[in-house]
């Protein structure tokens, strides 16, 4: 995963945030079951104001920890296929309304501010360097890790956008492509080859989901 990449999918993400429309209505439902407009835009932005701190805490590698790929790590969170009232998804939900408690004009702030930071502190780290997730136990590269930021900022850009009916920014056709290549291999693992293959081909073979998620 590219800085650079993730840095302008984040700035998309941004201006979205900082949107008029997702202000007019920070209080209502969105497109999430479960989530306000604010608690989703919060979600999203954590995506990115929750980085530069990491980065600058990096903690070492405990003994024993192991350095994983991204589809294992896709493999090993808790949230992937427990229910939304799962502790996970619950507190997931809770972060993203506790991030935007102090209202759209705060939010932004904080996540343009974010974004500032990173374009300072992204291009002087190693992509390759194992970056430990404490919340997991587990450790990524600084390039996956950022990839799972990227795959969090594509989807809820959606997410976001069609909760305040805008169209959603435009993203980077790289960033799109990554995540989308992400989720047909993690799609691919959860329902198999087939059909995956059936629903990108033959529509009267293809099955009711092949969600990733």
């Amino acid at each position: 995963m590219d800085a650079a990449l993730y840095l302008e999918s984040a700035t998309a993400a941004a201006s979205l945030i900082a949107s008029p429309e997702v202000g007019a209505r920070w209080d209502q439902p969105s497109a999430l079951a479960e989530m306000t407009v604010s608690g989703l835009a919060g979600h999203l932005a954590l995506q990115i104001t929750r980085v530069p701190d990491q980065l600058s805490r990096r903690e070492p590698l405990p003994e024993g920890a192991e350095v994983i790929t991204v589809l294992d790590h896709y493999a090993r969170v808790e949230w992937i296929d427990a229910p939304p009232d799962a502790r996970a998804n619950v507190a997931i939900r809770e972060d993203g309304h506790t991030e935007a408690e102090g209202g759209p004009q705060a939010l932004a702030e904080r996540t343009a501010n974010a974004i500032a930071r990173l374009t300072t502190m992204l291009p002087a780290e190693d992509p390759d360097q194992p970056y430990y997730l404490p919340w997991t136990g587990w450790a990524l590269s600084l390039a996956g890790f950022l990839t799972t930021r990227l795959l969090e900022i594509v989807i809820h850009v959606d997410d976001l956008a069609v909760s305040v009916d805008v169209p959603p920014p435009a993203l980077p056709e790289q960033a799109m492509e990554a995540v989308i290549g992400l989720l047909t291999r993690l799609s691919m693992r959860r329902h198999g080859t087939a059909a995956v293959l059936r629903s990108l081909s033959r529509a009267e073979r293809a099955p009711a989901t092949i969600a990733a998620f």
